[in-house]
């Protein structure tokens, strides 16, 4: 997914008429608690498999240090939960195997919208940074290579019981096979990409200075997080086929609290940061995010995702910029969008620099008649400049029966540099200073 969202400012940042009382602000997790442990071990690659000394260096030292001249080969998943007091310093590298069968039939399996995940890293206090680089070798899921096609849907079919399915927000379930783009092969469409590092059930880690390339599916899963913080992190995911690379998502953040992306340059295929269902008191600041397709979105089945802030955010060709989206239609779930701000974004030949899609994956007529179930509420937009590639430079697409309120936009400098600007909203009262940018909206 490309990340619409760019940055991502919560309540009571405004110095405005309209500014508003700061419920609740999200700030960078404290952490460490102090310095790292004196007791160390290094690594040192064996020329075969190193995933199982590097788990036993793990769970038996403070201190794991990966130097910069050593590559250490991961061919077998890394369950590195149950963690405490733990300091991983990758100064080298990480590289994990590009054997698709094994990983398709191996990964650790995350049920939330049919994933898998080559690396799960969980526990207390945790800190993950020395400079070096995870290679999640994806560009062999891109391939048009026939010798990288298996065929593994027997497998995963009978693991995963037969009918795959992905879930996204509102909406109960798709065939993964119609709509989703996590398909771990360009020709295969059966099969699923590992997402390089999931962090499930942790609580205070820090995760800073690490350069991340060539993930076959989202970059960072926070799962169940708390007191979650990633400072300076380079992601860069590039096809080198006719084959784009699909669904490279920074980051998704589900069901975790008080989470801070911080101070990250992203060059991916998909979304830059995504909010999934229960992701609460989220801090995205000072964000570079290239060829992404939108920063923020919001999908699940009923949940909420609130008290978000997104600033400083500078997106350059993209497809969304500050987005929300949730699905209507029947048969769907529903949920609350609410405290959201997107902040000081910088966007430069984006698709939809700002956009609210109430009806996403539905067309008129079914939206009339069923609405959203989720609610979005108290979201600002504040600015907001740059260009987009189409005249419609920011839609405002609420369902009907007041499904959207507290709808505010400030200071917005958008313009579409190949002819007319306009903007467009439906079914949404609109209060900011930037309000009369927008023609009476229509409601349907």
């Amino acid at each position: 997914m490309r990340f619409s969202l760019a940055t991502f400012t919560l309540l009571g940042l405004f110095p405005f008429a309209f500014a508003r009382s700061p419920e609740h602000r999200p700030t960078k997790p404290k952490f460490p608690p102090g310095p790292p442990p004196k007791i160390s071990c290094t690594l040192s690659a064996s020329g075969g498999d190193d995933a199982p000394n590097f788990l036993k260096a793990v769970n038996a030292c403070p201190t794991v240090t990966i130097p910069k001249s050593t590559t250490l080969n991961i061919e077998t998943r890394l369950n590195m939960t149950g963690l405490r007091n733990k300091h991983i310093s990758l100064e080298g590298t990480i590289k994990f195997s590009p054997d698709i069968p094994y990983w398709s039939g191996n990964g650790f399996f995350i049920p939330f919208q049919t994933q898998i995940t080559f690396w799960l890293l969980g526990g207390e206090n945790i800190l993950f940074d020395g400079g070096g680089t995870l290679d999640g070798s994806g560009q062999v899921n891109f391939s048009d290579d026939p010798s990288n096609i298996g065929v593994y849907s027997s497998t995963l079919n009978s693991r995963f019981g037969g009918t795959l399915c992905r879930y996204s927000f509102l909406a109960l379930s798709l065939p993964l096979l119609k709509r989703t783009k996590r398909l771990i092969s360009a020709s295969n469409s059966s099969l699923l990409r590992p997402i390089t590092l999931t962090v499930f059930q942790a609580k205070n880690v820090l995760i800073e200075n690490i350069n991340m390339i060539n993930s076959p599916e989202w970059h960072n899963l926070v799962n169940e997080g708390q007191n979650i913080s990633y400072n300076n992190i380079n992601i860069n995911a590039v096809s080198n086929s006719s084959h784009n690379a699909a669904n490279t998502d920074g980051w998704n953040v589900y069901r975790s609290d008080n989470v801070a992306i911080l101070n990250s340059v992203i060059v991916n295929g998909d979304d830059c940061v995504a909010f999934k269902p229960n992701a609460t008191n989220v801090l995205v600041e000072n964000l570079d995010c290239t060829g992404s397709q939108s920063l923020g979105q919001f999908p699940g089945m009923f949940d909420i995702v609130e008290n978000v802030l997104a600033k400083n955010i500078k997106m350059t060709k993209a497809q969304n910029g500050a987005r929300i989206k949730a699905w209507a239609g029947p048969n769907v779930g529903s949920g609350i969008v609410k405290n959201i701000t997107f902040e000081n974004f910088l966007e430069t030949a984006v698709d939809n620099p700002i956009i609210i899609d109430q009806c996403y994956m539905t067309n008129a007529t079914a939206c009339a008649q069923f609405p959203s179930n989720t609610f979005i509420q108290d979201i600002w937009f504040t600015n907001i400049t740059g260009t987009g590639t189409k005249s419609t430079v920011a839609s405002l697409s609420c369902s009907p029966d007041g499904r959207c309120s507290d709808i505010n936009l400030n200071d917005i400098s958008l313009s579409f540099p190949s002819g007319t600007t306009s903007f467009f909203c439906q079914n949404v009262n609109i209060t900011g200073d930037a309000s009369d940018l927008f023609p009476i909206c229509k409601t349907t």
